[in-house]
């Protein structure tokens, strides 16, 4: 297909769930537990950050039981199991930052966009779709994908560097306003149909 024909509009957050404060001093993952979703990563990861940062995880899937176990291991981390989109959404507001270490190929990253409406930068592995989303530096950090070691030296470097992080809060947010929300997409719906019919 000419590329000239390709378009691509992303997915959008509706209603905006409003912006968080951040203070919470914890990192969050939310989604499916299982090995694509990198949650062994994740896991290896909080082993090499120790007892320095608390970690939340939401979800459930059939790593369960890995997370588990390093719940008995790692005193900093907490495994809240499902929870209601506006208690994941207030989750999101207070967290420091979202970790996205997914080890295939998104089609997007919801969660990530979501993320930014809270005003939350996010780590992301450095893979498709979700490295696109995050601009590393600016609404958050990108890692080698399935490189735990990578992974804890860039968030205890979130962590450690307070000032940054709080500009990535800001530009996390502008992102989310300037592409992500409903009034935003439906503008970016409506030009695609205008330039169809032009041509």
């Amino acid at each position: 297909m000419p590329a000239q024909k390709i378009v691509v509009k992303p997915n959008f957050v509706h209603p905006d769930p409003g912006v968080g404060t951040g203070k919470g001093g914890y990192a969050l993952y939310v989604g499916r537990l299982s090995v694509e979703k990198g949650l062994d990563t994740l896991l290896a990861a909080w082993e090499e950050l120790g007892d320095r940062i608390p970690l939340k995880i939401v979800g459930d899937g059939p790593l369960s039981d890995m997370v588990v176990s390093a719940r008995e291991k790692l005193p900093k981390v907490e495994w809240l199991g499902r929870r209601s989109m506006p208690e994941v959404h207030a989750l999101m507001g207070e967290a420091s930052l979202l970790i996205f270490p997914s080890k295939w190929y998104e089609t997007f990253g919801r969660v990530a966009v979501e993320a930014f409406a809270k005003g939350t930068p996010v780590i992301a592995a450095k893979i498709g779709a979700i490295a696109e989303l995050v601009d590393h530096g600016r609404t958050g950090l990108h890692f080698q994908p399935g490189d735990a070691q990578d992974l804890a030296n860039w968030v205890d470097w979130a962590m450690t560097h307070p000032t940054e992080l709080s500009k990535m809060r800001q530009e996390a947010r502008t992102e989310f306003e300037s592409k992500y929300t409903a009034k935003e997409n439906y503008q970016q719906l409506i030009s695609i149909y205008e330039r169809i019919l032009r041509q």
